[in-house]
């Protein structure tokens, strides 16, 4: 059994792949068909956020790419994160090289329900959201959501 605290409104990866917003790091959203999805709710500024980066690395290291997605959303919290030259350059110190769409506006910080960063939003092979993990120390559990739903293959 998953652990899980839904916090989200939206219960599927809508939001995020249909995000008309800037992608950095992409063109365009990720591939998420059949694989499980980690989506990251984050602003660069946040150090609670830097301490789940390096957890996303260790993920995406483990776990082939046809199994899994991680995608960022990055939320400003303060005037100087909604510069998209400061976020490039954040992203690009912080190593962190996944796809990160750009919620200005915070359309999908609000279509799920976020009200904290960090946020991961984890959903299953079919898009739908499984467990939703808030703040920094989550690592353990959110790696195993990780591996239980990349388990399931039906």
């Amino acid at each position: 059994m998953l652990h899980a605290l839904l916090l989200a409104a939206a219960t599927t990866l809508a939001p995020v792949i249909s995000s008309t917003a800037g992608w950095l790091n992409a063109t365009h959203a990720p591939a998420t068909a059949g694989r499980v999805a980690v989506v990251d709710v984050f602003t660069f500024g946040c150090i609670n956020c830097k301490h789940v980066a390096p957890e996303l690395r260790r993920l995406r290291a483990a776990i082939p790419e046809a199994d899994l997605t991680i995608v960022g959303v990055h939320a400003p919290e303060t005037p100087y994160e909604r510069d998209g030259a400061n976020v490039r350059a954040a992203l690009h110190e912080q190593n962190i090289t996944w796809p990160v769409v750009i919620d200005n506006d915070f359309a999908i910080w609000k279509a799920y329900g976020v009200d904290a960063w960090p946020t991961q939003l984890v959903f299953d092979r079919h898009g739908k959201l499984r467990a939703t993990y808030v703040g920094e120390g989550n690592d353990a559990e959110l790696e195993r959501t990780v591996r239980a739903l990349v388990a399931e293959r039906s």
